[in-house]
């Protein structure tokens, strides 16, 4: 079966590692460990790796974020993928750093990348993988922030966070939904 996994990001060396493209961070991750290599096609960068009997169709789209819907929808359509079988691993501001949360369906929560799908797929029931920030930033403050880069103890703790992610869509793609929820949510 196929899967499309959606790392959300935005594109440019500016944003590159900011805690906003921790989606791009997460399916780069699935990539090296497959090694696999990206392929810059229309609206993003795609590669595919297997997870034993599962194709991972990995996308990090080039529409920038506020325009994600664009690239999830031409993907859906070109790799045949149904709702169901499609994941998009966004940032959450909401959990603290490196914890996860996958879920069946909800809200956009603010997320310009998450508003834009639902108004595309017309529909707020798809597959996401949250994956905790944090929110240590002073009021006013939250733009900086998710533009901004992680920094100590969140920095040092990235390479763990980010293979757990990737541990987590594995999962999704071998033992289903329910399941994961249930080995990673905490």
């Amino acid at each position: 079966m196929t899967h499309l996994i959606v790392g959300l990001g935005n594109i440019g060396a500016e944003y590159a590692g900011t805690r906003h493209n921790i989606g791009f961070d997460v399916v780069d991750k699935l990539a090296a460990d497959a090694g696999a290599s990206w392929e810059d096609r229309r609206y993003g960068a795609v590669c595919t790796i297997r997870v034993k009997n599962q194709v991972l169709v990995l996308l990090k789209p080039s529409t920038y974020m506020n325009l994600s819907g664009d690239a999830v929808r031409y993907w859906m359509k070109e790799k045949k993928v149904d709702l169901p079988q499609m994941l998009v691993i966004v940032d959450d501001l909401a959990l603290p750093f490196g914890q996860l949360r996958m879920k069946a369906s909800g809200s956009e929560a603010g997320h310009n990348g998450l508003r834009h799908i639902t108004q595309v797929l017309g529909t707020q029931a798809y597959n996401r993988l949250r994956f905790g920030i944090g929110n240590n930033f002073p009021r006013g403050g939250q733009v900086d922030f998710v533009l901004g880069h992680f920094e100590g103890e969140d920095l040092a703790k990235k390479p763990e966070a980010l293979a757990r992610a990737a541990e987590a869509v594995k999962s999704f793609a071998l033992q289903g939904l329910d399941r994961t929820m249930n080995l990673f949510n905490r």
